[in-house]
């Protein structure tokens, strides 16, 4: 496919007229491209000239005062220089007008190696690239799908359970030389093997005697057993089974040995409801008002799961004609991304520490698949989101921020410039935007509700700890630039110091 592009010239700098450019788009997957860009040696010329244009009344040339050499000498010794600068100008302000024609949505940064591309002496100037863009597809009909709606009942046992968890990160944690039961804490060091090759080691941690120890790679199904009526000073052997999804082909669903050494037994004891702890709790005025707080956050949570179970049955609906294919590398480069939007919507949804870390260590364990899946979502939500002019209001923002900061007991203040320096703003407002869509397809769909029982864990079945039996690099967060600026590698040159007249 060939076409001429031609941008409006508000959004380039008011001295430069728009390039003439003729762009070649080939579609070898759903979210790539490959594009050939060619512009014609007038348009080559035409930046070679400005450049010297600018250069020649300032240039030192031995011999001369400054501007006074011969313009001829002047383009002899700055050549190597001005081309560079010339070539960097052309490809910046060629894939600025490239990448905001309306020829595809890109998603990532344009893929190509500066120095290999050269500004020739004559003919066109030619170069090629690769971009991630969001795929092209045919929005799903949204209107009118038969939903369930699971509808949770909060009962007073559940909030006991959820009073005692909050309670428990202000025990009082006491050495015991009794034996471990169901519940305590206990700090631990662990050493994991494959046979006779160390795989990595724990550095001491405290953790709650549950069923269950869940680590980042890996799972201890029989950890309580192993745990109950061990004292100080005890060393456990037992086995932990890899995810069958690791990074490391080698290890996958694999059973290693582990060996924990029971450094500490402490018993807790919960604090009581006084007037004194209650208000530095959280100024409650009474055990009641406590409670109800914990009950508001459990509400919160069984709205989260709604809200996830409805999801489900409108993203199962929508994708199942939209089966478009996802680059690797995109999905690679979305997988922290993808957990962390999952947290923070964890987080303001009134979830603990002690459940995200077990979200976040079942996640990784099956995170490729997790992240096709919401990269799938995500695409087709927000093609709907542009299609009805759906986005994320300013008030929305505060008031997702305000509910992170209340469960993560930080200020508004603190909260927002995390985000923003982490980069997650974007995640806040792609996240706030689905569920604003998700709502509009429900709001159009036809509802049935369904009265459901949480299907909650016992108190102690799982505890995790982040820690990878087996190490691997992990992949950072996108999409973050190469460049502040956008900027492609070595195409910054956008000046030439004076001083570089007297190499």
């Amino acid at each position: 496919m060939s076409t001429s592009v031609d941008t409006d010239p508000n959004s380039l700098t008011p001295e430069k007229s728009p390039l003439q450019l003729d762009v070649q788009v080939e579609k070898p997957q759903a979210c790539l491209r490959e594009v050939l860009v060619s512009i014609p040696r007038g348009e080559v010329d035409r930046y070679l000239k400005e450049a010297y244009d600018e250069l020649v009344p300032e240039a030192q040339v031995p011999g001369f005062r400054a501007g006074r050499a011969p313009r001829k000498l002047v383009e002899k010794q700055f050549k190597d220089r001005v081309h560079d600068r010339v070539k960097g100008n052309l490809l910046m302000d060629s894939l600025s007008q490239v990448t905001e024609s309306k020829e595809f949505s890109a998603i990532g940064e344009p893929d190509f190696d500066f120095e290999s591309i050269e500004l020739p002496e004559t003919g066109d100037f030619k170069y090629q690239f690769r971009i991630e863009v969001r795929p092209e597809f045919e929005t799903p009909d949204w209107k009118g799908l038969q939903l369930t709606k699971p509808v949770e009942e909060i009962t007073d046992e559940q909030v006991e359970q959820a009073l005692k968890r909050v309670l428990s990160r202000y025990a009082t944690l006491e050495a015991s030389d009794e034996p471990a039961e169901m519940g305590d804490r206990v700090l631990i060091t662990a050493v994991f093997k494959d046979g006779e090759k160390t795989l990595s080691e724990m550095d001491e941690e405290r953790v709650t005697v549950s069923e269950r120890l869940s680590l980042s790679d890996a799972l201890c199904t029989n950890f309580g057993e192993l745990c109950a009526g061990s004292k100080e000073g005890d060393v456990l052997t037992g086995k932990v089974q890899l995810s069958e999804t690791h990074d490391n082909e080698d290890v996958r669903g694999k059973e290693v040995d582990a060996t924990f050494t029971i450094v500490e037994v402490l018993k807790q004891e919960l604090p009581e409801l006084t007037p004194e702890f209650l208000e530095e709790l959280g100024d409650f005025e009474s055990p009641d008002e406590l409670r109800d707080f914990v009950r508001q956050s459990l509400q919160r949570q069984a709205n989260f799961r709604t809200e996830q179970a409805i999801r489900k049955a409108v993203v199962e609906q929508l994708t199942s004609s939209a089966d478009f294919e996802l680059p690797p590398t995109l999905v690679r480069r979305q997988m922290k991304r993808e957990l962390d939007r999952k947290v923070l919507e964890l987080r303001r949804s009134g979830f603990d520490d002690d459940m995200i870390r077990r979200f976040v260590n079942a996640s990784r364990q099956n995170m490729q698949a997790q992240t096709e899946s919401a990269l799938r979502e995500h695409f087709i939500l927000e093609q709907i989101a542009d299609e009805e002019s759906v986005d994320a209001t300013p008030q929305e923002y505060e008031s997702e921020i305000q509910l992170i900061a209340e469960q993560s007991d930080a200020s508004i203040r603190s909260v927002r410039a995390r985000l923003e320096k982490s980069g997650q703003m974007d995640a806040l407002r792609n996240q706030i935007v689905e569920r604003k869509v998700i709502e509009m397809i429900t709001d159009a769909a036809k509802v049935t509700e369904e009265s459901v029982k949480e299907n909650a864990d016992s108190e102690h079945e799982e505890f995790a700890v982040y820690h990878e039996v087996v190490p691997t690099k992990q992949t950072d967060a996108i999409p973050e630039a190469k460049y502040d600026d956008h900027t492609p590698k070595g195409a910054e040159v956008d000046t030439l110091e004076k001083s570089d007249s007297e190499d």
